[in-house]
């Protein structure tokens, strides 16, 4: 559940199953007040144009929609003792574009589809300030995304990388402090071969940057450590000395970014 603030109105989303759900409850209050929102609703619902728009809607995402009680409902529609409420259109017509929740986050909630539909019985300003904050959520939920995605490329091969430095790096009589160093050391083997300088001169270099290094890496670059992480462990199993290691990484490291941005530059020109 999240909140979008539209004209000053907090807005309720909330994810069912995938699909995002507006509050048509807190749309209405805005326009009326939280104790007139259910009439505001029920007017909506009622009307010729509104029902044939939820069925059609109906009809394409949702293959056990109930057509006949449809169609009834479109044959009444607009009659003087035509009344229709949001949980008599879900009860009888099996819809899944307006679910009614009970609890603390309770009301009318509908697909943003029909949500962004029901902004217009609001007022046009307010179903285009909706949209609007609508894109906005979905952009910051983007960049969150890319973000997750960054951190769980850098970890992939993390315990690999570690365990080779533990098994072959490591002697046997050490204090913690000692072994932690060896730890860096090796995570700096591969900060220069890709980046070319280590945590500490990276830090030195960017006093006012929160996190580290790899907070700001690309997602090709991440990729490419990933990588790294898995060959220098089988170069620390074989023996091979650091200076030797570091030079391989990082002859690795430019021939991957040259094929991994190659590729970038190719999607590009293609669209």
């Amino acid at each position: 559940m999240v909140k979008i603030i539209v004209q000053n109105k907090d807005i309720t989303v909330l994810d069912v199953d995938g699909n995002d759900y507006i509050s048509l409850t807190d749309m209405a209050s805005a326009k009326e007040g939280d104790s007139r929102a259910a009439d505001i609703i029920k007017n909506w619902i009622r009307t010729r144009y509104t029902i044939e728009f939820l069925g059609t809607w109906e009809i394409i995402h949702n293959p056990d929609f109930k057509v006949v009680e449809f169609d009834h409902f479109k044959m009444n529609a607009g009659l003087p003792s035509f009344v229709l409420s949001a949980s008599e259109w879900i009860e009888k017509t099996n819809a899944i574009g307006i679910i009614v929740k009970k609890g603390r986050y309770g009301g009318t909630y509908a697909h943003k589809d029909i949500a962004f539909e029901f902004g217009s019985a609001i007022s046009v300003p307010f179903k285009l300030y909706l949209i609007e904050e609508f894109q906005r959520l979905k952009e910051e939920e983007q960049k969150q995304l890319g973000w997750s995605v960054k951190r769980e490329l850098s970890k992939i091969n993390y315990r690999i990388h570690t365990d080779a430095i533990k098994h072959n790096l490591i002697p046997s009589e050490i204090t913690k402090a000692q072994a932690n160093v060896i730890y860096a050391n090796e995570a700096d083997v591969l900060n220069v071969a890709m980046f070319g300088m280590t945590a500490k001169q990276w830090r030195e270099a960017n006093p006012e940057l929160k996190g580290n290094i790899r907070d700001y890496a690309s997602i090709n670059e991440l990729i490419c450590l990933s990588n790294m992480e898995n060959l220098n462990a089988v170069f620390i199993e074989q023996g091979v000395p650091q200076p030797q290691r570091l030079k391989k990484l990082n002859q690795i490291a430019i021939h991957q970014m040259n094929i991994l941005e190659s590729r970038n530059n190719d999607r590009k020109l293609l669209s």
